[in-house]
């Protein structure tokens, strides 16, 4: 029965003391938070603790939602912050271009919503000398799986859409992550 309700019914359906509308909410936007928390880079920790960082920003989304809005774009929102969050607490200078929310496609996101013109100006270019720094370090198809991954692609979509099989794509995922390190230690 709760398959066929909206996400604002179901968390109605919470406030309202059913537990079970507040499991259906956090099962339909498991998925969302995974590829928002793969699209981060966080110093010290891996996608699953940003995963478990958006899981309770999803919670606070549902606990806190009063209608105002579509459910949707406020949950996005609340995992989107508390994953952010997480990231500034764990950035240091090094790292920072990477955990200042770099998109992988072309390095234009700002760092910060609130930042001067002049700030969001300087953080564009130093996202796109980093995203030069890291498409010089990684090979085609580790730039393309990573890529996709990091959009929250499975691994079996990213493997069919290379052309390879789960253990080369694995692999080069793997050897992506070690190379990004590397260059976001320098």
């Amino acid at each position: 029965m709760t398959a066929a309700l909206t996400d604002e019914q179901l968390v109605a359906a919470f406030h309202d003391g059913d537990k079970t509308a507040c499991e259906q909410i956090l099962s339909r936007y498991k998925n969302r938070v995974l590829s928002i928390a793969r699209r981060f880079f966080l110093s010290g920790g891996d996608t699953e603790d940003l995963v478990q960082e958006g899981m309770c920003g999803l919670y606070s989304a549902i606990v806190g939602f009063s209608g105002q809005t579509g459910f949707s774009a406020y949950a996005n929102a609340c995992i989107k912050n508390r994953i952010l969050d997480a990231v500034k607490r764990s950035s240091n200078s090094k790292n920072l271009a990477m955990n200042g929310f770099l998109s992988f496609d072309d390095g234009e996101e700002a760092i910060s919503d609130n930042a001067s013109p002049e700030e969001q100006i300087i953080d564009r270019e130093a996202g796109r000398e980093m995203m030069e720094r890291i498409k010089g370090a990684l090979s085609e198809l580790e730039y393309r799986a990573i890529t996709m991954y990091i959009e929250g692609a499975t691994m079996n979509e990213i493997s069919a859409a290379l052309g390879k099989t789960y253990k080369q794509t694995d692999n080069a995922i793997a050897r992506a992550k070690n190379k990004l390190r590397t260059v976001l230690n320098k």
